[in-house]
């Protein structure tokens, strides 16, 4: 028997490190041990359903061989982490579009002449960018999907040093924070495999949500901020993601929205709602750069700088960043732009080659025709801008994330326009 987990955290030397018993640690073996280019082609571009073929000679051999209890994992959205826990009978109650579904059937076929017994179980993977480790370590959830009550026992087992917070962690000097122990969450694999769509869609619900009221507050006068901090007091609702802006991005939220979708599709269940949260999404951009035009009528030649190119703070992904498409956009109506991001500017010179990147936020201001607020980056609420005023052609501000505050900017001096608030 083995585990393989998430490529994400040395899963088989923190167990060594704590208190997990050598018989349990023995089944663990970390998935670079196994997985090669298929499993992170798979990660960065599988939408459709699982495809296990450009892996199966590395799984027949593994098979055949017979020496140890080993699975194999494909990363797909929503299945970052799997637990190859694993059974060789076929793909049994499984839905036939699940990747655990796909799993079992690659293990009956190459495994027939084997005298091991593999079980398949799902756990699906809650962390953030920036905070991954964290998360990892602190989760406020752990699922895991089985088939069988032995299965759950032994990753219970697994995560025991979590659920008991016994271990030495790196992100907190001196003791952790006080917690309450993670709810340990034993489902169907079915189950856990929707249970990472269904929570990233629901966030992404959201925002687009968030989005829809910061367009109505536009034209009826309302501001977003008040409205949202109104509605997520409601314990029913709560506070977070509730934030206008130029929309969502990354890898996550986009993908499992897009999987889910398809998902759906493939079961035969209509999931407009869905549909619709990616569709006000995609208007954002468009949105704004109506706002911009409005303030600057023609947009060729206008110095614009760009504060913030990744899809958040506190990380360098600019995977489906908002921020670079609407870069693009401005260069494609020839505005000379020029950007800057604490974190994500060595990445984005790889999509935007031919892009001015500035040394700092006020490099970005020098002689600007306006400037935009891409990301909420908190040192960007943190600048001097009374020099940032000061050095631009015109003292105009897009916050794309509404990240300061209208009145202190108006007086500051600038034409100040956010999203879903009284300009």
């Amino acid at each position: 028997m083995i585990l393989a987990y998430s490529s994400r955290f040395p899963w088989e030397k923190f167990s060594r490190k704590t208190s997990t018993p050598a018989r349990i640690r023995s089944r663990i073996v970390s998935i670079s041990q196994l997985a090669g280019p298929s499993v992170h082609r798979a990660l960065e571009g599988a939408r459709e359903r699982v495809e296990l073929a450009p892996a199966a000679d590395e799984r027949r051999s593994l098979a055949a061989r017979n020496r140890r209890h080993i699975g194999h994992l494909e990363e797909v959205p929503g299945c970052d982490r799997l637990a190859l826990s694993l059974q060789r009978e076929g793909a049994g109650r499984l839905c036939p579009n699940s990747l655990a579904y796909e799993l079992k059937r690659a293990l009956a076929v190459y495994g027939q002449k084997s005298v091991t017994t593999f079980r398949v179980a799902s756990n699906p993977e809650f962390l953030r960018e920036g905070t991954a480790v964290a998360d990892f370590l602190h989760p406020d959830r752990i699922v895991v999907g089985v088939e069988d009550e032995a299965t759950g026992d032994e990753l219970r087992e697994i995560f025991r040093p979590i659920l008991e917070q016994h271990f030495q962690c790196p992100v907190h000097a001196g003791s952790c924070p006080a917690a309450d122990p993670p709810p340990f969450l034993v489902t169907t694999i079915n189950s856990a495999e929707l249970i990472k769509h269904a929570s990233n869609s629901f966030l992404a619900l959201k925002i687009s949500y968030t989005n829809a009221i910061a367009d109505l507050c536009e034209r009826s006068g309302a501001n977003v901020d008040e409205v949202t901090r109104a509605v997520g007091l409601d314990p029913r609702i709560g506070p977070h993601f509730l934030r206008a802006g130029i929309g969502f991005g990354g890898f996550c939220l986009p993908k499992d929205i897009q999987a889910f979708i398809r998902l759906a599709e493939r079961a035969g269940a209509d999931f407009a709602l869905l549909k619709e949260a990616e569709k006000i999404n995609r208007q954002r951009i468009d949105l704004f750069l109506e706002k911009m035009r409005r303030a600057l009528w023609v947009l060729r030649d206008k110095q614009i700088g760009v504060l913030g190119l990744a899809f958040k703070p506190h990380t360098d992904d600019i995977r489906f960043a908002p921020a670079l498409e609407l870069i693009r956009r401005l260069l494609q109506e020839s505005a000379r732009v020029r950007a800057y991001d604490p974190q994500a500017m060595e990445k984005a010179r790889h999509e935007l080659p031919d892009l001015i990147y500035a040394a700092d936020s006020y490099a970005v201001a020098q002689d600007a025709d306006a400037v935009v607020i891409a990301t909420e980056w908190p040192e960007f609420r943190e600048l001097n801008w009374e020099r940032i005023r000061d050095s631009m052609a015109r003292p105009l501000v897009f916050d794309g994330r509404n990240l300061l505050d209208p009145p202190q900017m108006k007086a500051l001096g600038f034409e100040y326009h956010s999203v879903g608030r009284p300009d």
